[in-house]
């Protein structure tokens, strides 16, 4: 029989705080893409949608659940943490300062640090009503503060590598802007965020778009064996950051729908010239059909007649749902995939 842990381990032990990277890399970081799901990605749908059928509303809606996306990955993430309530409600608070000042990546590192550090005083003294807020919020935001600079810096100079991909010639930056675009996607980062501030619209667009579906499409097609179409729906017209977990504990299965990007970047601004013309929807993907939907909008589409539709089918459904499985054979019979390394809680 075990010995009971005893001192600041023992103690740490018993307040669920075990610092294990599983935890806060898989569990914590797959738990928050379900948050910015809620939030900003659904958000950005019922936008796009109020937009096209005229829907005010609808547009209002979309506004208070972009509104959220702090608050919304926060609690996320200190629900995986298995955060005690009062820390959970306190890191609304977090959520919001920490997305301002440093994104989702911001957030998820200054929200581990506030929910563990709530959870060790959390039901420990007379004040707890009063303490536990505090510990919480103050650790959390002083953590934002002090690294939410560097990671919008990282998050800048990223931006920046997209942006000068896109002034190459068409068949380098289409792999490149799909590429990059497309991993952004699936990262616990905005992908429609980066292509909003970067103005990404255009042939450039085009190719984002080619990237996040392939992405989405080609994870939905892949772990269709573990996931079936609750995964089709989830991964397709949802997100890919669901197999973020997954990624972490074997990141051998971002080489297929990756891969398949690199093809249908260049397919997209080579041989259909296919635009995008609303930068968000440039890399939102399949996601609720928001990047064919920015595709439809774009001058190019006007002008491209039966191309068009050709265009979106093609490269962002069919492709990228032919040749992810087709680069993904040989990678499971070499045994870099294996049965269950893409299975969703769903």
């Amino acid at each position: 029989m075990d010995e009971p842990k005893t001192g600041l381990r023992g103690f740490a032990a018993r307040k669920g705080v075990t610092l294990s990277a599983k935890v806060y890399f898989v569990d914590a970081m797959g738990s928050m893409a379900f948050g910015l799901f809620a939030s900003l990605l659904i958000g950005t749908i019922f936008n796009t949608l109020a937009g096209k059928i005229g829907w005010p509303w609808l547009g209002e809606v979309a506004g208070y659940a972009t509104g959220a996306t702090g608050a919304a990955m926060a609690v996320a993430i200190g629900y995986a943490l298995k955060a005690p309530s009062l820390v959970l409600f306190s890191l609304c608070a977090v959520g919001i300062g920490a997305n301002t000042l440093g994104g989702p990546l911001g957030t998820l590192l200054s929200v581990i640090i506030a929910a563990e550090l709530g959870k060790l005083v959390s039901k420990e003294t007379k004040i707890d009503i009063l303490l536990t807020p505090t510990v919480t919020i103050v650790s959390g935001i002083a953590t934002a503060v002090l690294i939410g600079p560097g990671v919008s810096a990282i998050m800048t100079g990223f931006g920046s590598m997209i942006m000068r991909a896109t002034v190459l010639q068409p068949f380098g930056m289409g792999m490149l802007v799909a590429v990059l675009v497309g991993v952004a996607l699936t990262l616990p980062i905005s992908s429609a965020a980066i292509c909003a501030t970067l103005g990404l619209v255009g042939l450039a667009g085009g190719a984002a778009t080619a990237g996040c579906c392939a992405q989405m499409v080609g994870f939905a097609v892949m772990s269709f064996p573990e996931n079936r179409w609750g995964g089709i729906l989830a991964q397709g017209l949802g997100t890919s950051m669901l197999q973020m977990g997954n990624i972490v504990k074997n990141p051998k299965v971002w080489i297929p729908p990756t891969l398949a990007g690199a093809i249908t970047g260049p397919i997209a601004t080579c041989i259909f010239q296919m635009e995008n013309g609303v930068a968000v929807a440039s890399g939102m993907g399949t996601c609720g059909l928001v990047g064919p939907i920015g595709v439809y909008s774009s001058e190019w589409f006007a002008q491209a007649g039966t191309t068009g539709w050709v265009a979106i089918l093609m490269v962002c459904i069919v492709l990228p749902a032919f040749i992810t499985p087709l680069i993904a054979y040989p990678l499971r019979k070499i045994g870099w995939i294996r049965p269950g390394d893409l299975k969703l809680e769903l």
